[in-house]
């Protein structure tokens, strides 16, 4: 077999160890243990983890990178953010729309990121965003697949040109349904929203990704509403509820029957542990909510369930950093996940999940899938979440298009003239070294 690349002895994220990745014309030709396969260009990884890439099922790019303008949040609250947004869109061109995330992506691209699904709102009636993210989509296409929702951020009914907006952003090429229910002025509104948006997908062939509920109001019930109408609509693995924060707040007993609607609707989750655990539970004094959808619980009823990176440096969250391993670390700790079942439930939630959530093509560590790949500074996905792992190399179909230089520490400390060196290794491993050595 002719190889473009051989990535040798890498461990996979199932478990699999000393595996060779072998690639030809941009994809997987074979994975196999280790053998003396040679490549026009190999790469040892030497045990350490390789993987499909990340994917951040939740952003705002058109908001990306704008932090401060045209002045920054100082309450921190989501109605500021909001506020602020709507003084900042007048001011927007596309130029510097378009320049702020093409910036991003490269950010997210050295991260390890092959893929984004980005909101953009369609309450500018100039469409400035529009036309700026669709330009960004085609500029970062050999590199970066971007996937564009169409977002009333306003309201569709409480903007009153954002329905017609949304249609003329889905006849330009952007091509998920989204929407806001809770911003409209009253519950019946917000579910009379989610009934057209969704018979607009339906009609046009389209995938659906609500912000849904995304509140501290146990009351905000959106959510039922959505799983109703993707049934209603046989939308089934096409529609995403997007945060879900109020179900944080709500009563069991109604989650005890919501949560099998909604797996039963085929609608997926998405999260954003950094966002929502900064904006959630304001108003509260103590014991303060941490907000977060009931992810575990989800999980358990069989509902897919991905992590998103929601905002960087913009109106809302004056933090970020492209990193998805930032956000599945916030993950474990917030939710509580911190058996190994879970945390590795958090690494699927940005990678394999997510890419099912988006439907992308040719993802995976599988024979045929596209070859695109990060090597991570880590020997599993629990160092790598752990860690946030360097991304040693990030690979798109067989073209190494990112490298970052492992991780040193020199020490010279008092007493210890020796070197001292940090190893990455499984924990297995280090907890049978720690059981030997107490033995």
């Amino acid at each position: 077999m002719s190889a473009d690349l051989v990535v040798r002895r890498a461990t996979l994220p199932d478990g699999q160890t000393n595996q060779d990745i072998i690639i030809a014309e941009g994809r997987i030709a074979e994975i196999r243990p280790s053998s003396d396969t040679h490549g026009e260009r190999e790469i040892d990884a030497a045990g350490k983890l390789v993987t499909a890439p990340f994917i951040d099922c939740h952003f705002h790019m058109d908001a990306t990178l704008s932090l401060g303008l045209p002045r920054l949040n100082r309450s921190g609250t989501l109605l500021e953010g909001i506020a602020l947004w709507s003084e900042l869109k007048p001011l927007l061109k596309v130029e510097a729309v378009v320049e702020r995330a093409l910036a991003y992506c490269d950010i997210a691209v050295a991260q390890g990121v092959g893929a984004i699904r980005s909101h953009v709102d369609v309450c500018d009636d100039r469409l400035v965003g529009v036309e700026a993210l669709l330009e960004v989509k085609r500029r970062v296409a050999p590199y970066l697949e971007l996937q564009l929702v169409a977002f009333p951020q306003d309201g569709l009914y409480r903007s009153p040109t954002a329905l017609a907006n949304l249609v003329r952003a889905l006849d330009m090429g952007v091509e998920v349904v989204g929407g806001i229910p809770h911003f409209e002025r009253t519950m019946a509104e917000g579910a009379r929203s989610l009934r057209q948006l969704v018979e607009i997908a339906a009609e046009r062939g389209l995938m659906v990704d609500i912000h849904c509920d995304e509140s501290d109001d146990p009351m905000s019930r959106h959510i039922e509403t959505l799983a109703y109408e993707a049934e209603r609509n046989k939308l089934q693995g096409r529609v995403t509820a997007s945060h879900t924060t109020s179900m944080h707040s709500m009563d069991n007993y109604y989650v005890s029957k919501l949560l099998p609607l909604v797996a039963e609707a085929g609608v997926a989750a998405i999260s954003n542990p950094l966002v929502n655990m900064a904006i959630q539970g304001r108003q509260d004094t103590y014991p303060k909510r941490r907000g977060l959808t009931r992810v575990p619980e989800m999980q358990a009823h069989g509902i897919p369930v991905a992590f998103g990176q929601d905002c960087c440096m913009d109106p809302w969250y004056a933090m970020g950093s492209g990193d998805m391993l930032d956000v599945a670390h916030m993950a474990v700790h917030a939710l509580h996940m911190t058996s190994q079942d879970e945390i590795r439930r958090c690494f699927e939630s940005v990678t394999t999940t997510p890419a099912q959530i988006l439907g992308l093509k040719g993802y995976g560590l599988q024979v045929g899938a596209k070859a695109n790949l990060v090597l991570l500074e880590a020997a599993d996905p629990f160092e790598a979440i752990r860690l946030r792992a360097t991304r040693l190399q990030v690979i798109r179909e067989g073209r190494i298009i990112a490298s970052t230089p492992p991780r040193h520490a020199s020490l010279s400390l008092a007493g210890r003239p020796e070197r001292v060196e940090f190893m990455h290794q499984p924990l297995a491993r280090m907890v049978d070294q720690s059981a030997a050595s107490a033995g």
